[in-house]
């Protein structure tokens, strides 16, 4: 028969353990990974035009630019968003904009 002793003694914890640094890194860890930073595609199911979320958007309008997809209600909430006027704060510039211009955020 099986007898437990009336007191186990617990673990004892190595602290030791918690502070280790790796000497190699993993293979997948020897590069930066895109996808986490730079998606490849967007997909945007929020209509611009009316706020409203799209649940299904097998049978909605849609407009792809670039990589974004953009979803609308309806045919006439899409055609609103395309007739939109752009507003783009180079336009406003009193100087030609150069690419390595701080575009601040």
């Amino acid at each position: 028969m099986f007898t437990m002793p009336p007191f186990q003694k617990s673990p004892t914890l190595s602290f030791e353990s918690l502070n280790w640094v790796a000497d190699e890194p993993l293979s997948r860890d020897q590069t930066q990974s895109k996808r986490l930073h730079e998606p490849e595609h967007l997909i945007n199911t929020i209509d611009p035009m009316t706020g409203r979320d799209i649940e299904d958007v097998t049978n909605h309008p849609s407009l792809v630019d670039g990589n974004l997809t953009v979803y609308f209600e309806t045919e006439a909430s899409r055609k609103a968003y395309q007739e939109l006027p752009f507003n783009h704060p180079n336009l406003h510039l009193p100087y030609q904009a150069a690419n390595d211009d701080d575009r601040g955020g």
